[in-house]
């Protein structure tokens, strides 16, 4: 299973990103998805999540400017953020617990895609 990370980029304070993840592979079906972002110096921490009937959850930090969402019949997750702010700067990570045919269910992550937002 590979996790295919796109979409990140600059953008101004105040501006928008939308990040997309697709995953392909050995996939019998998706469980949760979601993102993860790491600053520099800092630990990876989970920015929002979706499970796979589309239930979410957003860092507090998050709420109310980004938006997480899914297309189970692409197996693609998208982080849409708006009103972007310099603390936002990080490497986004998507994340999958993927029910493959072969060997069972795993926990996998794409390549991470940099974010960089100026004041």
């Amino acid at each position: 299973v590979q996790l295919q990370a796109s979409g990140g980029g600059s953008a101004q304070a105040g501006g928008s990103l939308r990040l997309s993840c697709a995953a392909s592979g050995s996939i019998r079906s998706i469980n949760a998805m979601g993102w993860y972002r790491q600053a520099p110096g800092k630990q990876r921490e989970l920015v929002a999540g979706i499970s796979s009937g589309g239930m979410t959850n957003y860092d507090d930090s998050v709420k109310g400017r980004f938006t997480i969402s899914r297309d189970n019949a692409k197996n693609t997750v998208y982080l849409q953020m708006d009103s972007l702010k310099p603390e936002d700067t990080a490497v986004y990570y998507c994340n999958a617990q993927v029910r493959t045919w072969l060997a069972g269910t795993g926990n996998f992550w794409g390549q991470g895609t940099q974010v960089t937002v100026s004041s």
